[in-house]
Order: C-alpha cells, then sequence, then structure tokens
C-alpha cells in the first residue's frame, strides 16, 4: 500500500515538473499532496490502518478524477488547459499512476480486514 501511494504522488509530481513553470518538490501544488500522501502512509502503520485504507482509496479516486477533470477544456476551471499530445501525456501518466493505489486499496478493504 505505502509503495503504490507514493507512486501515485510521483505521478502527480512528474506532472506539475512537466506542465506548471519553475516547479520544485517544495513548491505547494507538489509540497500539500506529499505532506497529505505522507501522513496517510504513517496512519497506515498503526492501528488505524482501516481508517487510513479508505482515506487512500479516496485520494487516489480523488487524484484520478482530477487527472482526467483537468485536462478537459471547462469553463469551470480557472485556466484553460493546453490541448497538446504533451499535456495529455503527463496527465495520462498522472492518472495511470492512480490506479495501483485505487486496486490495492481496494482489495484490501474488500478483504474483510478493513
Amino acid at each position: 500500500m505505502p509503495a503504490s501511494a507514493i507512486l501515485g504522488w510521483v505521478g502527480l509530481f512528474l506532472h506539475n515538473l512537466a506542465d506548471l513553470p519553475d516547479q520544485t518538490i517544495v513548491s505547494p501544488e507538489s509540497l500539500i499532496p506529499l505532506l497529505v500522501t505522507s501522513v496517510l502512509v504513517a496512519v497506515w502503520f498503526t492501528a488505524w490502518r482501516p481508517v487510513a485504507a479508505w482515506a487512500l482509496l479516496g485520494w487516489g479516486v480523488l487524484n484520478l478524477v482530477g487527472a482526467i477533470l483537468t485536462v478537459l477544456p471547462l469553463g469551470i476551471l480557472p485556466f484553460d488547459p493546453q490541448q497538446t499530445l504533451f499535456h495529455y501525456s503527463f496527465h495520462a501518466t498522472y492518472a495511470i499512476a492512480q490506479v495501483p493505489l485505487i486496486l490495492t486499496t481496494a482489495i484490501w478493504l474488500s478483504s474483510g480486514v478493513g
């Protein structure tokens, strides 16, 4: 589970490096998700593991939906996303990186331990 959570964040970070100007690991768009992921992974190693699993599942789904919706040219977005193959490829990377987290948490929760 922790490895899939880290992979999900790496997908987000790669997207940010490719898509957002002057990104670093301490940029808020990358650091805040890293902190959330870190806290959820830390909770995974406590007696609160079922809570962490549900939260990690939600975090993965939120990121997957975000990766998909923020690439679309929707009028409700406060920005106009680029409609290029380069841009799409990094959103695909970001989205695909969430799948292991979603699957591993869903499987773990459905096994009855959560």
